[in-house]
């Protein structure tokens, strides 16, 4: 396929600031700055010594600066390209450059490039020197391998969880399992795959081990990147069929019935859910 330019990349992810639900702010400034100063003491002299604070000569410690704010750009920037690459609107094989992503969301390309290599450390893009990121193309036998990898760890788990967790903390799951069914109906696949793994997420807790959260965690994320070759996303009948699985799951797991829980895991996981 073909490589994008900078302003077709631009353009091609023009959505994500609405779609994606995640918008990016523009970063902070002078102005910005100043009017911090304004309103901890009109820039007089320090905070401390407006206030009638530090008495015993003791320096004023330095505020915060805008690393905190430059990080929440940053995972903003990382929710928002994961979103797209949910949805399909980071298309597999096109190569997006910082510069044009950052100049889309609001931001400089720092950020966006930071948020980039995360993902290329998860495998969802490649670096290409001088151009930018290529979105990795991906076939149908490494979803398949992540499909068996998921349900090598989470299958087991979850048969064990349903023998021994009572059937109330199941009932605690039910929002999140109608969540996922609401978000389905809706048709927009990035808030789907955000939904499918909050339930996902919230089940393997139970198992009180913060490693298989996160390894799962990953796996999913990674499986929920459509593949080269296929239809941008799934639709929405097959969004909702998955989403009927999570309150069909939830319901054998609060009755207690294994026989049905096993099958259903195994559909789940054979449909890479």
């Amino acid at each position: 396929m073909k490589p994008s330019t900078q302003g077709s990349a631009g353009a091609g992810i023009g959505r994500i600031r609405t779609d994606a639900s995640v918008r990016i702010p523009a970063q902070p400034g002078a102005a910005r700055d100043r009017d911090d100063r304004d309103r901890d003491g009109g820039g007089a002299g320090p905070v401390g010594d407006a206030r009638g604070e530090h008495t015993h000569g003791e320096p004023p410690l330095p505020r915060p600066r805008p690393l905190v704010r430059r990080s929440s750009v940053r995972g903003q920037v990382l929710d928002a390209l994961r979103a797209a690459l949910a949805s399909g609107e980071l298309r597999p094989g096109e190569v997006y450059s910082g510069p044009a992503l950052g100049e889309r969301f609001g931001v400089s390309a720092t950020p966006v490039r930071e948020a980039m290599q995360q993902l290329a450390l998860e495998g969802a893009v490649e670096v290409v020197p001088n151009r930018g990121f290529r979105v990795v193309e991906r076939g149908a036998r490494e979803l398949a391998e992540l499909a068996e990898v998921r349900a090598l760890i989470e299958v087991p788990v979850m048969l064990r969880l349903a023998r021994t967790v009572p059937a109330e903390r199941w009932a605690e799951l039910r929002p999140l399992a109608e969540a996922t069914v609401r978000a389905a109906s809706a048709g927009c696949p990035a808030t789907y795959a955000e939904a499918d793994r909050a339930f996902h997420r919230a089940v393997l807790a139970l198992a009180g081990n913060d490693q298989l959260v996160r390894i799962a965690g990953d796996l999913h994320r990674r499986a929920q990147w459509p593949p080269a070759g296929a239809p941008a996303v799934r639709g929405r009948a097959d969004l909702v069929a998955d989403a009927h699985e999570h309150t069909a799951l939830l319901d054998a797991l609060i009755a207690g019935d294994l026989d049905v829980v096993r099958t259903l895991v195994g559909e789940h996981f054979t449909g890479a859910g």
